[in-house]
């Protein structure tokens, strides 16, 4: 971000409440900020966006098993001290290497996840 801190998600989240002092404005303007530049994107240039409905693979939607995964990703966050945004994106920028290290434990992890979906299961 433009005022020096990291824009891990996870954290900013994390730490909207309790915020410590005058910290849950931009917090919180930087979270409503996410959906809103989506869409943003969306209207502006769709044609730049990639169409990728054909390429991914239709998953049925199971509420329990979104809610489930998404509190072990919640969960896992906190564990590796943040997300794929805060090392990914502005961690290995840095050239952290713990970051580094990070990042390439999301994606290994994330390769043999689908490998074990697509081709054992």
């Amino acid at each position: 971000m433009s005022n020096g801190r990291i824009a891990g998600v996870s954290g900013i989240l994390g730490n909207l409440i309790p915020s410590r002092d005058g910290q849950f404005p931009w917090r919180l303007a930087f979270l409503i900020g996410l959906p809103i530049g989506a869409v943003a994107g969306l209207g502006i240039g769709p044609s730049a966006i990639a169409d990728m409905s054909a390429a991914v693979p239709e998953i049925p939607f199971d509420p329990v098993s979104l809610i489930l995964t998404g509190l072990i990703v919640g969960v896992g966050t906190q564990l590796g001290n943040g997300c794929t945004s805060g090392h990914g994106v502005c961690g290995v920028a840095r050239t952290s290497s713990r970051s580094i290290v990070a990042t390439a434990t999301f994606v290994a992890t994330g390769a043999r996840a689908v490998f074990v979906v697509r081709h054992v299961l």
